[in-house]
């Protein structure tokens, strides 16, 4: 008999929903992490009092009012929302496209007013079938939205021209014709209250974890320690990349701790223009409403991926040879019968977090179910 029922690679959002899960059922589990750090890329860092999204900005929303629910019974959650602004050519736009933003770029009024001036750009460039993103957008929203917000910020974070992305990367543009700045419609929204180490220590609170463990590097004894392996990360890299390396883009972040106490006045502002190396700055000081003396910013600078230049991924680029070749290894993931994937990475798709929960919770039903 082994030591443990469960290994869990990853210390993220999944992997301590499944260890917590399985660990109120009398499940025996151990959680390992290759950073120094739980909760995956919602690790937040005190700076200065201040909770900072390490790895980018993570808002949570949810329609599931279930999902909703369980993370509450788990912490409180404060009443954020997110509503991001975008800077292009040294002037201020809201986001989502909604009438204030309509109001902005045009000077137009009513709904009818805006809904006018979008069909006129749309029939004007008159795109029946889009073979890329470019001309997605443009058959969508016409070309002042798409010049002014999408052409140059989706290049800039993509690495890649528009024309030469799918038109499946944004084969919907949520328009208002509202004055409504709430970036989600989601019914419930919301920042834990104290960062969201908080959500991660709940859910590990009885979990063994063990941090500054590759489990590739180590997976020949880790594989003896447990009945089955729970894997949240790359599967070509599971697999020794025997099948060719799937594509992501990647970030780097630059924190920066200003002796001021409001640097923009808002959690979340987008740079459109290509010749702005980074794509947003977030000041996190304003996702929990803090009145410190200084702040905290960072600056978001989009850069390719490779296993070898110590980046990590965050993107998937599903287009078709990438969804095939994830295809390919998830199929030999089947083949091992120990194995369990989730999250991310594992299941090469760009989740929110109530859909990382969701499949966690789903994950622990089934093999509930099997046991």
């Amino acid at each position: 008999m082994k030591q443990y029922d469960y290994l869990i690679a990853g210390a993220g959002v999944f992997g301590a929903i499944f260890a917590h899960e399985m660990s109120k059922r009398g499940k025996k589990c151990l959680v390992i992490d290759r950073r120094g750090h739980t909760g995956g890329n919602t690790y937040c860092k005190n700076i200065e009092g201040i909770n900072v999204h390490i790895y980018g900005a993570h808002i949570f929303h949810t329609n599931d009012e279930r999902i909703w629910n369980y993370v509450n019974s788990l912490t409180a959650f404060n009443r954020y929302t997110n509503s991001p602004l975008a800077m292009y050519k040294g002037k201020l736009y809201n986001l989502p496209f909604n009438m204030n933003t309509f109001q902005q770029l045009w000077g137009v009024i009513t709904p009818e007013e805006a809904k006018r001036k979008i069909e006129e750009q749309i029939s004007e460039v008159a795109i029946k079938k889009p073979g890329n993103l470019e001309e997605q957008a443009l058959s969508l929203v016409g070309t002042d939205i798409y010049n002014y917000f999408i052409k140059e910020y989706t290049e800039k974070q993509w690495g890649r021209k528009a024309t030469e992305l799918p038109p499946e990367i944004i084969r919907r543009i949520p328009i208002r014709f509202t004055y409504d700045n709430n970036y989600f419609n989601d019914k419930y929204q919301g920042i834990p209250i104290g960062g969201y180490n908080r959500l991660t220590d709940a859910l590990l609170k009885n979990v063994e974890v063990k941090l500054g463990i590759d489990y590739i590097t180590n997976r020949s004894v880790l594989n003896e320690l447990a009945e089955k392996i729970i894997y949240t990360g790359t599967l070509d890299e599971l697999f020794d990349f025997r099948l060719g390396n799937l594509e992501y883009r990647s970030l780097r972040f630059d924190h920066q701790l200003k002796e001021t106490p409001n640097y923009q006045g808002n959690a979340v502002i987008n740079y459109t223009e290509k010749n702005i190396p980074f794509t947003r700055i977030i000041e996190h000081k304003h996702f929990e409403f803090g009145q410190q003396k200084h702040t905290v910013i960072t600056k978001e600078y989009p850069l390719e991926y490779s296993p070898q230049n110590g980046a990590e991924p965050y993107y998937p680029i599903n287009d078709h040879k990438n969804d095939l070749m994830h295809s390919r290894y998830r199929n030999l993931a089947l083949d091992t019968g120990n194995l369990i994937l989730g999250g991310r990475l594992a299941d090469f798709k760009y989740y929110d977090m109530h859909q990382v929960i969701a499949s966690a919770l789903k994950a622990v039903q089934k093999e509930v179910e099997s046991l």
